[in-house]
């Protein structure tokens, strides 16, 4: 049976390369922006895991970048303590609990250029992971470039640098990029959809994506989307755009509907 043979090789594959991303908004403020360049970028290591985001309410510019994280499917956690390091605390605790609970996370990617995070970093490298580091510059401490190696530091203004040298250099990661077809896709946007209407709960693109995820194994994002003629979608919401322009489903700024129901707002 070698097709059953090659599928449970790939499962095995992706469960070996599972990714988690941690960031604290405080200290890498300069994500605003590059949330779909950070994505891309997990992806290439891994199967995504888990994506949290940490912020603190009490403060906007947190709250903005907080808001667009969350619109592609980011976990945001609210630490609205005043403690200075409330935010490391938590993230720290979360990121233990992750790799307890889920040993196949091999991969995690910490957005932080904080010393306060070496303790965390010596854990995870002795228990065999792999950690990533991405800061904002003139806030990296030189010892945790050291701790990590300059090859698993990066400044995150880089990211749509390296996303972009990685298209034009490595050769697609099949796993990765072939996992679902457009009309599959389109029938779980379409169920997502109706999931999230029955719960009375917004439909805004975050949410359909997570509940998308959710209910199909095969669905990592956009980028694990194939159009028939090979090309990939760029972001989630050219996905959604191409689903208006087809009659698939209706978008109303940031919200989706079904077209048989006409649920649009007046």
């Amino acid at each position: 049976m070698p097709h059953a043979n090659q599928s449970s090789n790939r499962q095995t594959s992706q469960q070996k390369n599972s990714v988690g991303i941690f960031a604290d908004i405080q200290n890498v403020s300069s994500i605003k922006g590059k949330g779909h360049f950070l994505l891309e970028f997990a992806q290439s290591k891994g199967r995504i895991d888990c994506k949290n985001v940490y912020y603190n309410s009490h403060y906007i510019n947190q709250v903005c970048i907080k808001n667009e994280l969350e619109l592609i499917g980011m976990k945001c956690v609210d630490v609205p303590e005043h403690s200075n390091n409330s935010a490391d605390y938590r993230l720290i605790a979360n990121c233990v609990q992750a790799v307890a609970f889920n040993p196949s996370l091999k991969t995690i990617i910490l957005f932080s250029g904080d010393w306060d995070y070496a303790g965390l970093i010596c854990i995870l490298k002795s228990l065999g992971k792999k950690v990533i580091i991405f800061a904002q510059r003139g806030s990296a401490s030189p010892n945790l470039i050291k701790l990590v190696g300059n090859d698993n530091f990066h400044f995150v203004d880089e990211l749509p640098q390296l996303v972009g040298n990685r298209n034009k250099t490595q050769p697609p990661n099949t796993d990765l990029v072939s996992r679902i077809n457009y009309n599959e896709a389109i029938e779980y946007l379409i169920e997502a959809i109706k999931t999230a209407l029955s719960q009375d709960k917004l439909t805004v693109f975050g949410r359909i994506d997570r509940l998308m995820r959710q209910r199909c194994a095969n669905y990592q994002g956009y980028l694990s989307i194939s159009t028939d003629d090979g090309n990939k979608f760029k972001s989630f919401s050219q996905f959604i755009d191409v689903a208006v322009k087809e009659g698939k489903v209706q978008k109303q700024g940031q919200e989706l509907f079904l077209v048989e129901l006409k649920k649009l707002a007046a």
